[in-house]
């Protein structure tokens, strides 16, 4: 396993320094759900939720929190997004919505962690709109699935 990168010889906490590394296309995929009840899931489906379309605003939320995550994650860098895709599918069998995200930049250091944080702030927006419905739902499986670009090349979950 390799060392941690982000601290330095005196085991003090610091931001990576990638000035010399090259840019290349960077992607990462993840994941994540969110489990309800299943009169709130037909709630989000039939658009009839008193606060409007969920899932639009879950999405909206997700784009603008891959945007933002430099500025909670303290050392992560802020990157120029190329991409953000936020693909919610329900699942009705499971009475849950999962979430893809697909984050892309062209630069010096990887999108896994704007991709997570997307996952989770999408999800967590289906939660607080819902939330005086059903206090009960579930937010898991949180993953990365992939990710591509760097010296490390692509690596991809498997199951």
């Amino acid at each position: 396993m390799a060392d941690f990168t982000h601290f330095n010889s005196a085991g003090e906490a610091h931001m990576v320094d990638v000035g010399d590394k090259p840019e290349t296309r960077r992607r990462a995929i993840t994941e994540g759900r969110i489990t309800m009840q299943p009169e709130t899931l037909k709630m989000i489906l039939q658009g009839s939720h008193k606060k409007g379309d969920v899932l639009g605003v879950a999405r909206i939320a997700g784009i603008m929190a891959a945007k933002k995550a430099p500025d909670l994650v303290p050392l992560c860098h802020p990157l120029s997004l190329t991409k953000v895709e936020i693909t919610l599918s329900p699942e009705e069998e499971k009475n849950s919505v999962h979430c893809r995200c697909h984050v892309e930049t062209l630069g010096q250091t990887g999108v896994e962690i704007e991709a997570l944080f997307a996952a989770q702030v999408t999800l967590l927006t289906i939660y607080d709109m819902c939330k005086a419905v059903d206090r009960g739902m579930s937010i898991s499986d949180i993953q990365l699935l992939e990710k591509a670009g760097g010296k490390s090349g692509i690596w991809e979950r498997i199951e």
